[in-house]
């Protein structure tokens, strides 16, 4: 064997040995040389030779997952037109702000809890028989809230009941539309994500008419029917392609937590996940605080719905041209700003409506860009895995967010009584975008270490003798020097 294969071979092993250490796949093509498996790359994405359609039916299933998010987040989203119902009315006495909240959250909690126990009954019993499960527990829960009397009761039905047939539903769906998409993967799943936005426009402003005129009892059987019939045909529709991209449905995929990339993703989720509840939750009764009316709070409530209707689709189509991870990081730092610029000072309608609508443009910015985000870092096969403990992760964040935020609220302070809240908003989207900055500048690293091997190993083939007598010396990707230099380095990632 003469020099240059020597050499090729040693460096070749080197950054094999560094990449594995690290979480990088490799697969073995035919030839057998191994290949970084980027969730970019094709060869992640064409498992076992499919091919994503990237449109055809896939448009249908982006409808059909658009319409289920706004007959599920969508209800959960108004919760905040529910809160500021039992806090100014007082239908029950002695149950304070905390406990209300408490609701909301708990709704969230046990979709995210439902993570796991959906992976396994997908691979069980089938996408459509879970769906439809969750479609038919998530309406009885709404009218099980409609004969509530005391305040355990609305912990059991819209708290509990709710919450676990729409995750159930949400864990259902959540992955198919990757399942269909490679080059517009961000916009269909940013499409869907707007149907939550667009659920809360909707059921805000439908919500605070029907309790004027119909009451709370009927109000709660009425969004019950309308979203059972709704995500009934949604379902009807709806078709999983779990066979052909051969994804792991496996609860708790344990050995991610052993990559540290993985971990701040988690970070960015759990951070993005406090500042959203808090914010979605806390707008409708922030503005009752400053002095506006009813009405008007719930006006507040459905802009901020219509800002995530609006931005969601608008990051999904950026992400795709200008890269993921970069988007993401961005938009969750804006919202910081946001929060601190405008949230703070605002003081009028107009002032409200306007971090409203362009503060809830970005402030679901995760839930937009989480499925291609994991996809972009691990991969396509192992996402249902990796969702399922994202999911649980959030349980905490996702039931406590607004009790948080009830806590710390001042009510005697007047105009000043959701401050520390807006504080609180803002420097947990300052963490959620500080952890996807670095988790971007690992990938950022990994695709350079790739590109420079590919390109040392093409210079090989063309040159008969030896390329260069210096050895390249391999680093690991999570060397923090540069990690650092690759976080504001320029690149499509």
């Amino acid at each position: 064997m003469d020099d240059s294969k020597k050499y090729s071979n040693r460096t070749n092993k080197q950054l094999h040995a560094h990449k594995s250490d690290y979480g990088t796949d490799y697969i073995h093509t035919e030839n057998g040389d191994e290949e970084s498996r980027s969730s970019t790359s094709k060869q992640d994405l064409n498992i076992g030779g499919d091919i994503p359609p990237d449109g055809g039916y896939g448009w249908v299933i982006v409808a059909c997952v658009f319409w289920l998010q706004v007959n599920t987040w969508g209800i959960n989203g108004s919760y905040g037109v529910f809160l500021s119902y039992y806090l100014t009315n007082n239908i029950y006495p002695n149950t304070s702000s905390l406990a209300f909240a408490f609701i909301g959250g708990l709704a969230i909690g046990c979709a995210y809890l439902m993570a796991p126990v959906t992976v396994c009954l997908i691979r069980r019993y089938g996408t459509h028989a879970v769906l439809i499960s969750g479609i038919f527990i998530q309406s009885a829960g709404l009218v099980a809230a409609s004969f509530a009397t005391h305040p355990y009761q609305l912990f059991l039905t819209q708290g509990l009941c709710f919450g676990v047939g729409m995750g159930l539903i949400y864990m259902s769906y959540l992955g198919i539309p990757p399942q269909w998409f490679e080059r517009k993967r961000s916009i269909a799943n940013a499409i869907p994500a707007a149907g939550a936005g667009t659920g809360g426009v909707i059921y805000s402003l439908a919500i605070q008419s029907m309790i004027e005129r119909l009451g709370l009892a009927w109000t709660f059987r009425t969004i019950a029917i309308v979203s059972l019939a709704a995500n009934l045909v949604s379902a009807a529709f709806l078709r999983d392609r779990n066979k052909a991209t051969e994804s792991r449905h496996t609860p708790f995929n344990l050995p991610l937590l052993r990559h540290f990339e993985f971990i701040l993703l988690l970070g960015w989720a759990i951070f993005s996940t406090f500042g959203f509840v808090a914010v979605n939750f806390s707008l409708p009764n922030f503005a009752i605080s400053i002095g506006l009316s009813a009405h008007q709070s719930s006006v507040v409530g459905a802009l901020h719905n219509l800002g995530q209707g609006i931005g969601r689709p608008l990051i999904g189509l950026t992400s795709d041209r200008l890269g993921r991870l970069n988007v993401a990081t961005f938009f969750s730092l804006v919202c910081a700003v946001f929060c601190f610029a405008i949230w703070i000072p605002a003081r009028s309608m107009a002032v409200v409506s306007l971090f409203a609508v362009i503060g809830g443009m970005v402030s679901g910015t995760f839930f937009a860009t989480v499925a291609p985000v994991f996809v972009e870092v691990i991969g396509l096969q192992e996402l249902p895995g990796a969702l399922s403990l994202l999911w649980l992760v959030l349980i905490g964040p996702g039931a406590t967010g607004e009790a948080v935020a009830q806590a710390l609220r001042r009510p005697t302070e007047g105009e000043a009584a959701y401050k520390n809240v807006q504080i609180f908003s803002g420097m947990v989207y300052v963490g959620a975008g500080l952890c996807l900055w670095v988790v971007r500048g690992w990938k950022v690293r990994q695709r350079r270490m790739v590109e420079d091997e590919h390109t040392h190993t093409e210079e090989e083939v063309c040159e008969e003798t030896v390329v260069s007598a210096r050895e390249v010396e391999w680093k690991p990707l999570w060397d923090p020097l540069g990690v650092g230099r690759d976080m504001v380095r320029w690149y499509h990632v």
